[in-house]
């Protein structure tokens, strides 16, 4: 399997998940997107600990 029919299948699947059970989905990128809002504001807080 090459990697087109990789990213093919892929896209499948996401489709296939989001259209079957759209409130899992909806929690998969709530938790994504708070992840990295966290991820974020950790580094925010990491570069602000340095002075000048």
């Amino acid at each position: 399997m090459n990697k087109k029919h990789l990213k093919v299948a892929s896209l499948a699947f996401v489709a296939w998940y989001v259209i079957s059970r759209p409130e899992g989905a909806a929690t998969l990128v709530h938790s994504a997107l708070g992840g990295l809002g966290s991820a974020a504001e950790s580094l925010s807080e990491f570069m602000s600990a340095f002075p000048g």
